[in-house]
C-alpha cells in the first residue's frame, strides 16, 4: 500500500519528464528528502535555540548574516572550481559543512554555536556556481522550472512531516541530541546527490575571466545590475526585520518551540504549494515575473509582526514566508539564468550570489542599527515594508526578453 502511494506521488512529482530529465530529478528528489529533514531538524530551529542560550538582538544579526558568508565568496569560488567538476566541488563543500553539526553535542554557548554555524555557513553557501552549472547540464530549460519546483516540492514536504516532530523532540530531548542526528542525514543528502549523472560535455566551455572581469560583467549587462539593484532593495527590508523575528516570537509571545513547530507546518505546507505553482509559472512566463510577484507577496511578513498579539496572529507570516521560500528560490536561479548569456552563467550565478552575500551580511545590522538609536520593533518592520516595496518598483524596470533556449541541455 505504502509502495503504491510512494509509486503515485513520483509519477506525479516527475512523470512528464522525458527519461534522461526524470532519472535526474529522481536522485535530486530523493537527496531533497533527505536534506529537508536536515533542514527541518537543525537550521529551521537555530535562530529559537540561539535567542534561548542567551543570544542578544546583535548575536542574532551575526547569525542572520552568517547564513550569507559563503555567497561573498562565490566569486573566488568560479576561480577555484575551474579545473575541478562542479558536482565533486559542490559535494566536498557540503561534506564538510553538515559533519560541523555533529559537535553541537558538545556546545553550551551561544558564543561556540555562533562560530561553528558560520563555518558551516560558509561553506553550505560557497558552491552555489557549481551547482547552478550542474542545474544548466542536467534540466532543459524548458522543463528546468518544474524539474526545479519538483526537488524543491521533495523537500518541502519532508520539512512539512519533520517540523512539528522536530520542535517536540526539541522540547523533550534539547538541540545536543537532534542536531547531530540531523547531520547524518545532511551528510546522507549530500551523498545521494553524487549520484547525478552531469554531462558537461554538452555545455558551452567556462569561461576564463580574472575576478575583476566577472565584476565588469556588471557594467556590461545593464538589466542584470537594476535586477541585482531590486532584488538587494528587497532583501536589505526583508533582513533588517528577519533578528526580530525570533524576539517577538520569544520575548513579546512567549512560545515554546511545539507551538513555533506547528507555525513551521503552516509554513511548510504553503511552500509546498508555492514549489508546485511557482514551478509552472516560471516555465510559463519568466523567473523575473515570479519573483517579483513573490516580493509584494513578501509585504505580508514583516507587517504581520507588527500587530502580533498571540502565536496565531502569526499565521499569515508564516504562509506567507513559505509561499516565497519557493517562488524567490525558484525566481533567482531562473532570472540569474535568462538574463546571462549560455556561456556566462556560471560568473552571472557568482555575482548575484557575491551581491546577495554582501546584501544579506548588511540587512541584519541596519535593523539592529536603528534598535540602537531607539526605534522600536514594530517601526523597524514598517521600514522593512518601504524597502521591499521599493524593491518591487526596482524589479519592473526589468525586462528578461524572450526565454532562450538551451542546445546544450536538452541532450540532458
Amino acid at each position: 500500500m505504502l509502495t503504491q502511494v510512494g509509486r503515485q506521488i513520483e509519477r506525479s512529482l516527475i512523470g512528464s519528464f522525458p527519461e534522461g530529465v526524470r532519472r535526474n530529478v529522481r536522485i535530486e528528489l530523493i537527496a531533497s528528502v533527505a536534506y529537508g529533514i536536515f533542514y527541518a531538524t537543525a537550521l529551521s530551529f537555530l535562530p529559537v535555540v540561539l535567542r534561548r542560550m542567551g543570544a542578544s538582538s546583535t548575536l542574532l544579526a551575526i547569525y542572520t548574516s552568517q547564513t550569507y558568508l559563503g555567497s561573498v565568496f562565490t566569486t573566488l569560488g568560479v576561480l577555484l572550481m575551474r579545473r575541478r567538476r562542479p558536482l565533486a566541488f559542490a559535494a566536498t563543500c557540503w561534506l564538510i559543512a553538515r559533519s560541523l553539526l555533529i559537535w553541537t553535542l558538545l556546545i553550551t554557548q551561544a558564543g561556540w554555536l555562533l562560530v561553528l554555524t558560520a563555518v558551516y555557513w560558509l561553506l553550505e553557501a560557497f558552491p552555489a556556481p557549481a551547482y547552478t552549472r550542474i542545474i544548466q547540464a542536467i534540466y532543459p530549460v524548458s522543463y528546468r522550472g518544474r524539474a526545479l519546483a519538483a526537488v524543491r516540492g521533495g523537500m518541502v514536504l519532508a520539512i512539512l512531516i519533520a517540523t512539528p516532530l522536530a520542535g517536540l523532540g526539541l522540547d523533550r530531548f534539547g538541540y545536543r541530541v537532534l542536531f547531530p542526528i540531523a547531520s547524518l542525514l545532511g551528510l546522507t543528502s549530500t551523498l545521494l546527490f553524487t549520484r547525478l549523472r552531469v554531462d558537461e560535455r554538452a555545455l558551452p566551455p567556462q569561461q576564463e575571466r580574472s575576478l575583476a572581469n566577472i565584476w565588469a560583467l556588471l557594467g556590461q549587462n545593464r538589466r542584470f545590475a537594476i535586477y541585482l539593484l531590486g532584488f538587494s532593495i528587497y532583501g536589505l527590508g526583508f533582513l533588517m526585520c528577519l533578528p526580530f523575528f525570533a524576539i517577538v516570537q520569544v520575548d513579546r509571545l512567549h512560545l515554546s518551540y511545539t507551538q513555533i513547530g506547528y507555525l513551521g507546518l503552516a509554513q511548510s505546507l504553503f511552500w509546498l504549494f508555492g514549489n508546485l505553482f511557482w514551478g509552472r509559472l516560471v516555465d510559463r512566463y519568466s523567473g523575473l515575473w515570479v519573483l517579483r510577484a513573490n516580493l509584494a507577496i513578501a509585504l505580508i511578513v514583516p507587517s504581520t509582526y507588527i500587530w502580533a498579539f498571540n502565536a496565531w496572529t502569526l499565521l499569515p507570516a508564516f504562509m506567507a514566508h513559505g509561499v516565497i521560500s519557493a517562488g524567490i528560490d525558484l525566481g533567482i536561479i531562473s532570472t540569474g539564468m535568462d538574463l546571462a548569456t549560455p556561456e556566462s552563467v556560471i560568473e552571472h550565478s557568482a555575482l548575484q550570489s557575491t551581491i546577495i552575500g554582501l546584501r544579506g551580511m548588511l540587512g541584519p545590522f541596519l535593523g539592529v542599527g536603528l534598535l540602537s538609536l531607539g526605534v522600536p520593533d514594530r517601526a523597524i518592520f514598517a521600514i522593512g515594508c518601504c524597502f521591499i516595496f521599493g524593491g518591487w518598483l526596482c524589479l519592473g524596470l526589468v525586462t528578461t526578453g524572450a526565454r532562450r533556449r538551451d542546445p546544450a541541455a536538452e541532450l540532458s
